[in-house]
C-alpha cells in the first residue's frame, strides 16, 4: 500500500479510538505494533474460524475485486473481517462470532509487516470500504459447499 493509502487507513482505523493521537503512539511504541480498538462505531467485525475463513475469503475475492479489510491471527486459527456497524448484532451463525459495540479488537498497523500475532490479510484503504454481510455470507455458504463437494 502506497504512502499516502497508509495515512488514510492509519486516520480511519484511529478515528475510532477514544483518544485517536494515543493510538497512533502505542501503534510505535507496542514491539507488535498493535492497538485495542473499539467495534461497532465505524465497522463491526464477524471473526470466522481458519478452516472457513480462508475458503470464503477466496470466494469473496472472486466475487469482488477488493473487500473491506480482513484481519488474520497468530496461527491462523481465525479470521476477521470488517462488516457494518450493527451487524454484529445481527449475525446469527454457528461458529461466527461478531464484535460490536462493547467489544475491543486488536488492530495492527496498517502500513508494517506484522511481527506475530495478529496480520492484515487485506488491510483497510482509508476509504471505509467495508465487506457486504450478505456478500459474505453468500461467500461462506459456496465456500462450505465447495469443502463438502470435495469431501475435505
Amino acid at each position: 500500500m502506497a504512502g499516502a493509502g497508509v495515512k488514510a487507513a492509519v486516520e480511519w482505523l484511529a478515528s475510532v479510538a477514544p483518544d485517536p493521537d494515543e493510538c497512533r503512539r502505542e501503534w510505535e511504541r507496542n514491539p507488535r505494533g498493535v492497538a485495542l480498538l473499539p467495534a461497532g462505531r465505524r465497522w463491526d467485525v464477524l471473526i470466522l474460524p481458519g478452516e472457513l475463513g480462508y475458503p470464503t475469503l477466496d470466494v469473496l475475492t472472486r466475487l469482488i475485486d477488493r473487500p473491506g479489510p480482513v484481519l488474520g491471527d497468530f496461527g491462523d486459527a481465525r479470521l476477521g473481517f470488517f462488516v457494518a456497524p450493527g451487524t454484529a448484532a445481527r449475525w446469527v451463525g454457528t461458529g461466527v462470532r461478531g464484535a460490536g459495540p462493547g467489544t475491543w479488537i486488536v488492530v495492527p498497523h496498517p502500513g508494517r509487516a506484522a511481527k506475530g500475532g495478529v496480520r492484515w490479510l487485506i488491510p483497510p484503504d482509508g476509504s471505509g470500504t467495508l465487506t457486504d454481510a450478505t456478500l459474505l455470507e453468500l461467500a461462506m455458504h459456496e465456500a462450505v459447499a465447495a469443502q463438502a463437494e470435495s469431501g475435505d
